[in-house]
């Protein structure tokens, strides 16, 4: 097993964080872990901006359920460039399961979320351990 770089160290806990419900609940700690240029693609299908997620996840909708703590497995990642890490990553909420994939770059800040994809799975018979 190789060791992980200080950068890819950076970014699991970064992205370990962002999975904390208190986190994601709290626009000022989100403004802080996300890249000003930051994008997510969600499970739905739908692209979200920086802005628009921050409200989204912090304004409560009484009229929307919650979503569930989320587990993560499998995280793995690589640092890119000096100043980039991709991770990889499985979640589970709920019974729902979704692949994951972040890009994390390197500010005057220090590692900020810059991009995110999740794609929703069932069952992935070929998944790598």
């Amino acid at each position: 097993m190789t060791e992980r770089s200080p950068a890819v160290a950076a970014a699991i806990e970064g992205e370990l964080r962002l999975l904390d419900p208190v986190v994601r609940a709290s626009a000022e700690v989100l403004g802080a872990m996300l890249h000003p240029e930051f994008r997510e693609i969600g499970t739905s299908g739908r692209l979200w901006e920086r802005d628009t997620i921050i409200t989204a996840l912090t304004t409560p909708d009484p009229g929307a359920p919650r979503p569930g703590p989320l587990t993560a497995t499998r995280m793995r990642g690589e640092q890119l460039a000096s100043d980039l890490v991709h991770l990889t990553f499985d979640t589970e909420s709920r019974g729902l399961r979704s692949h994951r994939s972040s890009l994390w770059r390197l500010s005057a800040t220090g590692w900020l979320l810059y991009f995110h994809q999740a794609t929703p799975f069932i069952d992935d018979p070929f998944a790598e351990v």
